[in-house]
Order: C-alpha cells, then sequence, then structure tokens
C-alpha cells in the first residue's frame, strides 16, 4: 500500500463516495416511479423505461443489487480513508493514529457520506425519479447480469426468512388503484385536466353509486299517449310534445302498449292518414328496468339493448317512472340547458337567498343545481324527505330544520306536499 501515491487513494475515495452516491439515488429513484407513468412511457418504447420496468418487475432482485453495490463501496470507503489518513497524520514510526485523530476522521467520512452519498443524492432522486431511475438502469441491468449468483444466493436466504412470517414473494400482487385512489388522481390532477373534463371523470366514477330510481321522472309526470282519448286529442299531444318518444298506453300507463318515437308519428301526420291503429303499428315494445339497476350498468345495457328509453318498475313489477340514456348522460356531462338553477321549473329563487322549490323535485337535482346537501339515502323527492322527517303529512304550514336546512311548507294538497320554502341556516343567520 505504501507504494500506492496519495493522489491515487485520494482518487478512489473520491469515486466510492460517487459510486455510493449513485446507488443511494438510484434505490430512490426506482421506488419514486410512477408505475402508471411509467407503463405509458413502457408503451411509448422508451428504452429507459422498458429496462426500469423490467428491473421493478422483481424489486428484491433490484434491491439486492443495489444494497450489495452501496454496502461493498460503504466499507470499502472508511479503509481508503485511514489509508490517506495514515500517510498525512499517522506516527512516522508506527503509522498508528491517535485517538483524536480517528475520531475526527470518522466523524469527518461520515458527515460526507451522509450529504454528498445519502441525502443530497436521495433528495434529487425523490424530487427527480425520471431523470435519475432511466439513466441509473443501463448500468444496473448488467451489475444484475455480474452478480446474479450473489443476488440469488442472497434472495434464497431472505425469502425463505420472509417465510417464517407467512409472507411469500410469489404470492406478491402489485397494488390495484381503488375508485376513491383515482378520484384523488383525478382531483389532483386539475392542472393538467380541463375543470370540464374533470368533471366527466368523476361523473363516470359515480355511475356505480346512483341507480335508475335516483334519476327516473316519476310515475306522475309522465307524458304519453292515451288512446282511450279521441285521435284530435292525440294529434295535438304529438304535435305540441317537447318529448322525442312517448309513451303509448290504454287508460293508464300500467297498460303500456310501448314507445312511439315522433319521428314515425310525423310521416303519418304529413300524410293525414293517423289513427289508433296506425300509431299501434310503429310503436316499439316498451323495455323494463328494475329501480335498483346502477347507472354503468344500465348505460350498458340500453347499448346492448339498442334502446334509449325504458319504464321503471319496482319489485313487485308496478311501473314507477321512466329513465332515458339522456337522463343517464346528464349524471357524465351535467344538465344541457345552460343555467340549472334559473331554468328548473321546480326551484325559483327569492330575493332574501331563500328558494320556492316544488314538492315533487328530486333531491338530487336540488343538491345539484343548488350545490346542497340534502340527504339523499332515503326518499327520492322533497315532499318524501318532508314527510319522513314529520313522521306525517302537515295539515298546515310547518317550518323545521333538516341537517344545514331551514324548511318551510307553504302549499299542502291532498297527501302531498306541493310547494316548500327552503333557505341554508348559515345564510339565514347572516342576513339576520
Amino acid at each position: 500500500m505504501d507504494d500506492i501515491p496519495l493522489t491515487a487513494l485520494i482518487s478512489v475515495l473520491v469515486c466510492l463516495i460517487i459510486l455510493s452516491g449513485f446507488f443511494s439515488s438510484s434505490e430512490t429513484g426506482m421506488m419514486a416511479l410512477n408505475r402508471y407513468r411509467l407503463r405509458h412511457l413502457v408503451k411509448q418504447k422508451h428504452r429507459g423505461a422498458r429496462l426500469a420496468n423490467s428491473l421493478l418487475e422483481r424489486p428484491d432482485r433490484l434491491i439486492s443489487v443495489i444494497l450489495i453495490g452501496n454496502n461493498f463501496v460503504n466499507i470499502a470507503a472508511p479503509v481508503i480513508t485511514t489509508l490517506i489518513a495514515i500517510r498525512l497524520w499517522g506516527d512516522p514510526v508506527t503509522g498508528a493514529l491517535d485517538g483524536i485523530t480517528t475520531l475526527s476522521v470518522t466523524a469527518g467520512l461520515t458527515l460526507i457520506i451522509l450529504i454528498f452519498s445519502e441525502i443530497t443524492p436521495k433528495t434529487i432522486a425523490a424530487l427527480h425519479p425520471e431523470r435519475v431511475a432511466f439513466p441509473a438502469a443501463f448500468v444496473l441491468r448488467p451489475l444484475l447480469f455480474i452478480m446474479y449468483p450473489l443476488v440469488w444466493l442472497i434472495n434464497l436466504v431472505t425469502h425463505r426468512l420472509l417465510r417464517i412470517f407467512g409472507i411469500r414473494i410469489d404470492e406478491h400482487t402489485e397494488h390495484q388503484i381503488s375508485q376513491e385512489e383515482l378520484r384523488t388522481v383525478v382531483n389532483e390532477a386539475s392542472i393538467l385536466i380541463p375543470q370540464p373534463h374533470q368533471n366527466m371523470l368523476l361523473g363516470i366514477l359515480d355511475l356505480e353509486k346512483v341507480t335508475v330510481e335516483d334519476i327516473m321522472v316519476p310515475r306522475n309526470e309522465i307524458s304519453g299517449i292515451d288512446l282511450e282519448d279521441d285521435i284530435t286529442t292525440i294529434i295535438e299531444q304529438i304535435r305540441t310534445s317537447q318529448h322525442t318518444w312517448l309513451p303509448v298506453y290504454e287508460g293508464d300507463i300500467s297498460h303500456i302498449s310501448g314507445f312511439l318515437h315522433l319521428r314515425n308519428a310525423i310521416r303519418f301526420l304529413t300524410e293525414n292518414k293517423i289513427t289508433k291503429s296506425s300509431i299501434l303499428e310503429v310503436t316499439q315494445e316498451p323495455y323494463f328496468i328494475p329501480e335498483s339497476t346502477p347507472l354503468n350498468t344500465q348505460l350498458l345495457n340500453f347499448q346492448r339493448e339498442k334502446r334509449r328509453i325504458g319504464l321503471v318498475v319496482d319489485e313487485y313489477g308496478d311501473i314507477q317512472g321512466i329513465a332515458t340514456l339522456e337522463d343517464i348522460l346528464e349524471e357524465i356531462v351535467g344538465e344541457f340547458t345552460t343555467d340549472a338553477a334559473t331554468n328548473n321549473k321546480y326551484i325559483h329563487p327569492q330575493d332574501d337567498g331563500s328558494f320556492i322549490i316544488d314538492g315533487s323535485a328530486n333531491i338530487r337535482d336540488i343538491n345539484k343545481n343548488l350545490s346542497w346537501h340534502l340527504p339523499t339515502s332515503g326518499p327520492k323527492t322533497l315532499n318524501g324527505l318532508i314527510i319522513e322527517s314529520l313522521e306525517s303529512i302537515p295539515d298546515a304550514n310547518v317550518a323545521f330544520k333538516i341537517g344545514g336546512y331551514y324548511i318551510e311548507t307553504l302549499k299542502t294538497k291532498g297527501n302531498i306536499v306541493k310547494t316548500v320554502q327552503v333557505s341554508e341556516i348559515a345564510h339565514r343567520a347572516k342576513n339576520n
């Protein structure tokens, strides 16, 4: 060792510190890679990404080769440092170092390794994992090939040890992102994804939480053609209808014959040959939907059956309402009107900040239009929510609170609350 120049020893020490920083940054960079972006880059034929991905398929081997290299370097560095210290400050006769010198050299080397081989490289790798991991993969791959026997032996012992604790490497499955985690990803990607697109993605994620019953037009609001009406009334109804599809029934919606597309009816109108029998000829047979069907399932069912509208039925087969493809799409893209709060015929804003709302209004529609949080786990309409809360049908004006909202019934007809005034309690307190 005495024949080795001092400059050569210092150069070796510098190289060892750099190698230690390389292994430390490689470990952090590899483990900090975004696996979903990595897969995307692999599909784009990115060489560094492909190498990194192949290494991460067996993380036990990757960690082994990094730690073997890092430990070898960190063990060699103190040895070289000791030789340098002996050359510079050792006893001329014995070559030994005194206690203070040894302690100072140890402290100095520890500080250098912490700063230049651990903290700084790992911080850089954590902030820019791709810039570190992809180039490192070109070095780690051949290192793994060279040191494979040693890596294999160490992993063999490690796997046996892990089995004692009930952990099996071959049973390890990569974590799959959950729906809530995907929602968080979408929310945090607001800079990259425009807000309308972000809302659509979140709407798609929410489809399975919403059932057909939540978005259907209730039975008492269904507008259709009653074949028991005279032909003049039916013709006028077809001419003035705002809907593309009209249910056709006899006397009552329970006796449904099918659905009439106005495009087919217009042909009879222009030829002045419309009759009840001609209407039935072009009527499409009814399509029934269980009320508990999730919207994501029903969207696929509409696509498979080539349908755009269906009758919602309960467990007894009784018709409860109508659901359309448009209703489901509105859950994804939002209302097709320009201003849902002002155009909604059920909601009327007041000067004092409250709202006059029809009792038959759907609670989910109210929440969406006004950004409220009325409970939706029970009744679907405001009338149902009020009756459930009061446990009776109010026969006069009644004021009460539900959650953070002040509700006052204004008009009750028969067994239905027709009109309600609702305001947020926080808003009322602010105004008062």
